[in-house]
């Protein structure tokens, strides 16, 4: 989810780099946006929901945002890009908000990249909440863009804004970010000596970053073999696919991946409805907290997750990596034997559950309250 910063082409290199794993992949998208289906169906909000989405399902908008990454390489104009044919106002309004936040320019450019809008770079060390430095925090970062996205929503900033965020799509980015920022690498960070250890970022200015992950392999004690010409998996990837398809232990890991879709589907939507219709543990904000609040407040929460999610690991083999005017770190990380003797894939696995059905309610009672 990081630029390169050497150019157009290599500026689009380097967004694929950090946004080629999509925060829960599809899946877990489509899991949190179909779980606010479920809670706001017959209301006043889903009515509207339907008219601002040109009756598509948050399940289904829940991917859009991650899918116009497709229009990265050869622009949104290109004759081969894909559209939004069937809902042509809300194609051309995702169209418009693309051309204006563009993932060809460095990370000082007054323009944006919708890649940023994604994530944020919390170092995870030393322990720390998101306004506590300013390392990996950015006024176009997740925890800023969520209240943006429901002040359009709101009214508070007009349609005609600069970023080209109408109320659909204010809508669309909403159930996309409320699962991203659920998700402890698109929010906790770590940062590297020239040692390979960790360290703190506001202290040592020389720290690498691991772009949340996507630069460094996973090995976990439990990975099946691999297939001949298979790469290993990135510590990112990992926590966007692997750690949401082990919810449905029902269907092999080793199908490729049509396969595994289709094995996946109806124990998704049988999950989606046991999610919906039992109340998830601790995922209900203050009623004194404003919703403009409640994205540092679920980015603070998933810190200590982050953390753990490092910790767990050891991390190997760590140097540096040259990105076009900026150095990040690159390695191995390995599963280290837990405390508690649980895998780190099942304890991912049962964190991806707990965050992917918060995010869900949470989603439906910020659409409750702003719509």
């Amino acid at each position: 989810m990081n630029l390169n910063r050497r150019g157009i082409l290599l500026a689009l290199a380097m967004a694929a780099l950090r946004a080629s794993t999509f925060a829960y992949g599809p899946v877990g998208h489509e899991i949190v946006g179909a779980i606010a289906d479920e809670r706001l169906a017959h209301t006043a909000e889903a009515a509207k929901v339907n008219t601002l989405l040109d009756r598509l399902t948050l399940e289904r908008a829940a991917v859009i945002a991650d899918e116009i990454k497709g229009w990265d390489k050869n622009g949104v104009d290109d004759p081969r890009s894909f559209h939004y044919s069937a809902h042509r106002n809300i194609d051309r309004q995702l169209r418009d908000f693309w051309k204006a936040n563009q993932p060809a320019h460095g990370m000082n450019s007054a323009m944006p990249s919708h890649h940023w809008f994604h994530y944020t770079d919390v170092p995870i060390l030393p322990p720390q909440e998101y306004r506590d430095g300013s390392t990996g925090r950015s006024k176009w970062d997740i925890v800023h863009m969520i209240p943006y996205c429901i002040e359009v929503l709101q009214g508070r900033v007009p349609e005609q804004n600069e970023r080209k965020i109408t109320k659909p799509v204010a809508l669309i980015l909403l159930a996309h970010y409320v699962a991203d920022i659920h998700q402890p690498l698109h929010v906790g960070a770590a940062y590297f000596d020239e040692q390979g250890r960790f360290t703190d970022p506001e202290t040592n200015k020389a720290a690498l970053a691991d772009e949340g992950g996507n630069t460094f392999t996973l090995e976990l004690s439990d990975e099946p073999p691999r297939r001949r010409g298979i790469r290993k998996e990135k510590f990112h990837e990992f926590w966007d696919h692997a750690a949401v398809n082990a919810l449905f232990s029902q269907a092999p890991a080793t199908l490729r991946k049509k396969e595994l879709e289709a094995q996946i589907e109806p124990l998704k939507k049988d999950l989606i409805h046991d999610m919906a219709t039992r109340e998830p543990r601790n995922w209900q904000m203050p009623t004194n907290v404003s919703v403009d609040s409640y994205a540092e407040m679920w980015a603070d929460e998933i810190l200590p997750i982050a953390r753990e999610a490092h910790a767990r690991l050891e991390f190997r083999k760590v140097k540096p990596l040259r990105d076009g005017d900026r150095t990040v770190a690159t390695g191995e990380a390995l599963e280290k034997p837990a405390a508690d003797k649980t895998l780190y894939r099942k304890w991912a696995s049962m964190v991806a559950r707990e965050q992917l059905h918060k995010a869900g309610w949470r989603l439906a009672d910020l659409l409750q309250k702003i719509l």
